[in-house]
């Protein structure tokens, strides 16, 4: 999961792919161009031929010359250093990820793969259509899950298997990402995918929901709190906001002094970049992501360290998938999210969820959105980080199906859950 911050660690590995590519090109070039050498040599008074920059001092200027081709031999030379020199850079940055790194660096173990069930179409009234799924029995209790940014729906793999096995799990691509189309009037703005948002509720639901929002997805369920206030209660029965802030991104992150004095002269140009040179970013990403940078960076910022490295593939291939034009405007968005008037209104019961190790949204964000909703609920998922939902994936779902299981006996269970509007359109 992305977020505008990063957005600088994303062009600087960009950069060095590139460099490494290019190093690899040109000293394979040099080693080309100079495998065969042309020697111009001159005969001594004793009778030897010596090349002329070997002549000895003394000998004529009237010496015999001849010149003959010298092809090059492998050993201790320099025409050796460029052939392999330029041999492992270009290995490196075609390879290195599948060689080293994260495939012998991390355990096995888990794998996730792609998950899809047949998709419901929400047709938006730009004429876009946004991307629906639905996991699980009929007459569970709906939840809705809003993925990451950068991501897409896949990123609830394990929610469409554990979360679904009694909940109704309905997942969606957020514009732009997965298989939804990007909005016609280019509005990236997070009340525009909190009104998508609405709609998909409205859609694929009559009953009551639970809004579960990951990262991006939990800020735009705080700003469906605040576009649509009257819809707390009769239609969104609870909330679950996990790695996620009340405020921009910079103002609760590791370092949040020094994101702050880069967004205006940094930062936000270098989303502007994303937009513009969008074929270059994504040349980048995909070589970051041969090369293995891709994956440090997303272990480094998502992962505790206990991840497999399916795990760690599954997400990153995800990251550098999702076109860079569609990320760099998430990007400008974020910048002007604020939520924060809109924490303590919230009538509805609300779980928290964050990760001790979490340097992109710090558990000090967490704590205050608990402290400051009415009644919320705090839950730590350990040394986490970001992705920590992902990674300790059961712990989670557990938490949310405990949590899920308390609003349900508190409502009565006398509503009707899970009913799917026939007005939905099948993809």
């Amino acid at each position: 999961m992305f977020m505008p911050f990063q957005i600088l660690g994303m062009w600087l590995r960009g950069l060095l792919s590139l460099a490494l590519l290019g190093g690899g090109i040109t000293l394979l070039t040099l080693w080309y161009n100079h495998r065969e050498t042309v020697v111009v040599e001159r005969r001594t008074t004793d009778g030897a031929w010596v090349a002329v920059d070997e002549r000895p001092g003394d000998a004529p200027d009237t010496a015999e010359r001849r010149t003959r081709v010298v092809s090059w031999h492998f050993g201790m030379n320099r025409e050796t250093a460029f052939l392999l020199g330029g041999a492992a850079l270009l290995f490196w940055s075609v390879g290195g990820g599948w060689l080293t790194y994260p495939r012998l660096l991390r355990r096995g173990g888990d794998r996730p793969e792609s998950l899809r069930a047949e998709g419901l179409t929400v047709k938006r009234p730009d004429g876009t259509e946004l991307h629906v799924e639905i996991f699980g029995p009929s007459d569970g209790v709906p939840v809705v899950l809003t993925h990451g940014w950068s991501l897409d729906s896949e990123e609830w793999y394990y929610a469409k298997t554990e979360l679904a096995r009694q909940h109704r799990v309905i997942v969606w691509d957020l514009p732009g990402l997965g298989r939804s189309d990007r909005p016609a009037d280019r509005d990236w703005s997070l009340e525009k995918m909190a009104r998508d948002l609405d709609a998909v509720i409205e859609a694929v639901s009559f009953s009551p929901v639970v809004l579960v929002g990951h990262s991006i997805g939990g800020m735009i369920v705080l700003t469906y709190c605040r576009l649509f206030p009257e819809k707390l209660g009769p239609r969104v029965r609870a909330l679950v906001l996990a790695h996620s802030t009340y405020t921009n991104p910079v103002q609760t992150t590791q370092y949040a002094g020094l994101m702050r004095a880069l967004q205006k002269p940094l930062l936000e140009p270098l989303a502007h970049l994303m937009v513009w040179l969008s074929p270059l970013a994504r040349l980048m990403n995909w070589m970051s992501y041969l090369n293995g940078s891709a994956q440090r960076s997303t272990d480094r910022s998502s992962f505790s360290g206990r991840e497999s490295r399916g795990q760690s593939d599954f997400l990153t291939r995800q990251y550098v998938a999702a076109d860079p034009a569609v990320v760099g405007r998430g990007f400008l968005a974020m910048f002007r999210y604020d939520a924060s008037t809109v924490l303590p209104t919230i009538p509805v019961p609300t779980l928290v969820v964050t990760a001790t190790s979490d340097a992109t949204c710090l558990p000090e964000a967490s704590a205050h959105m608990a402290m400051t909703i009415p009644g919320a609920r705090l839950v730590n998922l350990g040394e986490g980080r970001h992705c920590a939902l992902f990674e300790f994936h059961q712990p989670f779902h557990s938490a949310v199906s405990e949590f899920v299981a308390g609003v349900a006996a508190a409502d009565g269970g006398g509503r009707r859950v899970g009913e799917q509007r026939e007005a939905v359109g099948r993809g």
